[in-house]
């Protein structure tokens, strides 16, 4: 289905969890978020049923996000159930540091694919950004990835000035390395701002400059891996895997948006940057079983059809939601 603007829309990420074992510092305070209710959170079988109405609006590619959606308990029965719906990609962003224990099993489910966030490959500078995590069980959760054949593994990194620009010429020697695709990922500032004034983003003019100067031989163009989103891509000479940018501010791709989100919680959210929100838990949780599917389906127009034109994060106005609570 196409929104007012002509974008196909075809992409939907579901975020399983508010919950995290990270605080990442450009996600969440130290303390944490408010979490929901286990009640408010929508059960496997309702994101199904949700999903089974995606599927007929034309959406053929799921991504399962949290919060970190691996910290849900047996997920893999979920993964198993959307598999038999035929979607053309299932993918999950995960921060990787518990991927070791389920790579194999969620392949097997029927998962195609992962996104695996890793901010810094040094073990104090991670635990900074992390604040509780280590940067060994990410690495591993990663290579545990490339073994079971979860690929293309995608590596998100956001650069944020001051924390770990100087860590880019790593970063993309992983590609060197290992059959993996780092994707340098522009700060944005999503939800309450308080504490969060320090961050800054950096456009990726910048972070080429800093591989120019740091790697032998010119990233090339190049074509993207699998998947739906929006990188610019590039491959160093003899490179296993590829090196991509997504800079929502300085080089925003708005117009070729394809996506929608459900919350945790059940909202539809037509736009990351944006508060508009359709509620599908309440139609989940209230309509007779004969009219079900069809008040999905008209949630789900409404929900592209009130699809901004462009997000507004360039207004610097906070919202009240933080990226886990509606999933990243």
């Amino acid at each position: 289905m196409k929104d007012r603007f002509g974008r196909e829309i075809s992409y939907l990420r579901v975020s399983v969890t508010d919950r995290c074992n990270l605080r990442c510092v450009y996600c969440m305070p130290p303390e944490g978020v408010p979490l929901l209710n286990h009640e408010d959170i929508l059960r496997y079988e309702e994101i199904l049923t949700v999903l089974a109405a995606a599927k007929k609006m034309g959406i053929s590619h799921v991504r399962l996000t949290g919060g970190e959606p691996l910290v849900r308990k047996d997920l893999d029965q979920l993964v198993r159930g959307i598999a038999k719906m035929g979607f053309e990609d299932i993918s999950l962003t995960t921060n990787g540091t518990l991927l070791a224990n389920y790579a194999q099993i969620l392949k097997e489910a029927g998962l195609m694919r992962v996104n695996v966030s890793l901010d810094s490959l040094r073990p104090d500078r991670f635990s900074r950004i992390t604040r509780t995590g280590r940067v060994e069980d990410a690495l591993t959760g990663i290579q545990a990835a490339v073994r079971a054949g979860l690929g293309p593994v995608k590596v998100n990194v956001v650069v944020m000035a001051g924390w770990n620009l100087d860590e880019v010429a790593d970063m993309v020697r992983l590609t060197l390395e290992l059959p993996v695709h780092v994707r340098f990922i522009e700060y944005m500032p999503i939800g309450p701002s308080e504490g969060m004034e320090e961050l800054s983003g950096v456009p990726p003019d910048v972070i080429m400059a800093q591989i120019s100067k740091s790697l032998p031989g010119k990233p090339e163009a190049c074509i993207a891996p699998a998947g739906a989103g929006p990188a610019q891509t590039y491959r160093l000479p003899g490179a296993k895997g590829t090196i991509g940018f997504i800079s929502a501010l300085s080089k925003p791709f708005c117009h070729s948006c394809n996506r929608l989100r459900l919350t945790a919680d059940g909202k539809l959210r037509p736009c990351l940057a944006s508060g508009i929100e359709v509620d599908v838990k309440e139609v989940l949780r209230s309509s007779k079983q004969d009219s079900k599917m069809r008040k999905i389906e008209e949630a789900f127009r409404r929900a592209i059809l009130s699809k901004p034109r462009a997000h507004d994060l360039w207004d610097g106005e906070s919202q009240a939601r933080r990226m886990c609570q509606i999933g990243g």
